[in-house]
């Protein structure tokens, strides 16, 4: 039994000498006295993980339905943007160049499909959601459009530009109004606005385009309906734009299940929230269900009420009670406060209309 024991250790002490053996050859092969490679140090596999939690029975996907490409006037590759959108800890990118706009033509000889074949077949291969889109591309009052979940991009290109979205809406996409107060700064509903939005020609619009916002969207989406969205328009790379993924202009959508077909679903359907700057807006209900999952209540003292409030999100939240007294919890922070049961706290940074903040009760 005593030799059958050292036996077995003995068989375990070699199987760890050789694997030591064969390990420091593979690394010996990649660091010897010519060559001292760090491939361990590469991050181009290495994805962010925001966290921002499901609610209502909904996974909560976070997309960007508006960014470009050099095959318009992006100034990167459509796998790049995949990939970067990917890193960036996205769960669905929409590849939307212009139709009407191709500065670099010359040099990018293709038809209108090319760059969402190339960002398709990316995306196939890496595991991440690649939305077909094509931005329409006129001067106000039309102004520019995304049709997202388009099947051939080319038939858009044509003089008019209803019969343009006509067509889009035709192979089933979802029209998206972009970045309303540019490029003036006057954020205007146009009648051919209100005749496509009544035609159900128009089915979202953009609160924020990258780093602008427009407030009186929010009326707009409340009057007509239209879906909520805030999405980057990049056009160069987010990293030098936005520095951390979280910190990225996007449009939470909440989704049945991880598909396209299912972002398609919930965004006809009003499902999403826009993040931007700190900001969410949108629909009370998703906001009020969003800070119920993200913030976690620990009563300290009922009587005085002292609470500690902890933040399981990679949101902020910026928190408002009594006359002066104001908290901002932050991402994975935990703040101690004095608030009364019952009591309603103002989030001065969750948007439910164009001039009011969400307003409820912590605990």
């Amino acid at each position: 039994m005593k030799i059958n024991r050292r036996f077995s250790a003995n068989c375990l002490l070699l199987a760890f000498f050789v694997t030591l053996q064969t390990l420091s050859s593979v690394q010996a092969q990649k660091r010897d006295s010519e060559v001292y490679k760090f491939p361990e140090n590469n991050y181009t596999e290495t994805r962010s993980v925001i966290r921002i939690p499901d609610i209502d029975g909904y996974k909560t996907l976070k997309c960007d339905f508006h960014s470009h490409t050099f095959f318009s006037d992006g100034h990167v590759s459509p796998v790049a943007r995949v990939n970067e959108a990917w890193n960036d800890g996205l769960d669905a990118i929409a590849i939307t160049d212009h139709i009407e706009y191709r500065p670099h033509k010359e040099y990018v000889v293709a038809d209108f499909n090319k760059s969402n074949e190339l960002a398709v077949a990316h995306g196939n291969n890496i595991g991440f959601i690649v939305i077909k889109g094509a931005e329409i591309t006129r001067k106000k009052p039309i102004g520019h459009l995304n049709a997202l979940f388009i099947e051939n991009a080319n038939k858009l290109e044509v003089k008019d530009p209803v019969d343009a979205i006509k067509e889009a809406v035709s192979q089933g996409a979802f029209i998206l109004w972009n970045h309303p107060g540019w490029p003036d700064d006057s954020t205007t509903m146009y009648d051919i606005h209100k005749k496509l939005i009544k035609d159900k020609l128009i089915h979202g619009v953009e609160l924020c385009n990258g780093f602008n916002w427009y407030p009186r969207v929010m009326t707009w989406v409340k009057e007509t309906g239209m879906t909520v969205t805030a999405n980057t328009d990049i056009h160069h790379l987010t990293g030098t734009a936005y520095g951390d993924g979280a910190k990225r202009t996007m449009t939470l959508v909440f989704a049945k299940e991880r598909t396209e077909e299912a972002i398609k679903e919930a965004l006809f359907a009003g499902r999403t929230l826009a993040l931007f700057q700190g900001y969410v807006a949108g629909k009370e209900q998703y906001i009020k269900s969003l800070i119920k999952a993200s913030l976690d209540v620990r009563v300290i003292n009922a009587e005085k009420g002292l609470i500690e409030v902890t933040n399981l999100s990679d949101l902020q939240f910026v928190l408002k009670h009594g006359k002066y007294n104001l908290n901002v919890v932050l991402p994975g922070k935990a703040v101690r406060m004095t608030v009364k049961q019952g009591v309603e706290v103002e989030f001065s940074n969750c948007v439910i209309s164009e001039n009011d903040r969400l307003k409820m009760k912590l605990w």
